[in-house]
């Protein structure tokens, strides 16, 4: 009987089968978790969305600098070292996620909420990355 499961996570699985058979460090641990992020440019901001399950606002660290925004905690999950499991995909362990943004951004005015497990970060532009109009006069 064969077992085969399509997860969403398949990317950090393959870097974790590419680091096993080349035996070398890869960019992923086994600690590592990957947390799945969402950006959405608007006019005024950038909004962040990052799938944090179980992850409480407090566990959660939050670091705007210019134009870089960094996320950074740990998803705990209540594991059994001494369970047999036949599969086992629920992350567990500490993120660290960077994301570079193509304009500056104003973190004073910055609004973060964890609601069912999703983090929105919503880090409006900085006043001088918005676009200016300037108005061109008529030459006398």
């Amino acid at each position: 009987m064969s077992y085969l499961v399509y997860t969403p996570f398949g990317r950090a699985a393959h870097m974790r089968r590419m680091r096993e058979f080349f035996n070398e460090d890869m960019p992923y641990s086994d600690q590592d978790v990957l947390v799945p992020i969402d950006v959405r440019a608007e006019d005024e901001n950038f909004v962040i969305t990052a799938l944090v399950p179980g992850l409480k606002p407090e566990d959660l660290s939050i670091q705007v600098i210019n134009e870089t925004v960094t996320l950074s905690g740990e998803l705990k999950l209540d594991v059994d070292e001494k369970a047999n499991y036949i599969h086992k995909e629920c992350p567990s362990g500490k993120f660290h996620r960077t994301i570079t943004l193509p304009s500056t951004l104003d973190a004073t005015k910055a609004e973060a909420k964890v609601e069912n497990g999703v983090l929105t970060l919503s880090v409006p532009k900085a006043e001088e990355a918005k676009p200016k109009t300037i108005k061109v006069n008529i030459a006398k």
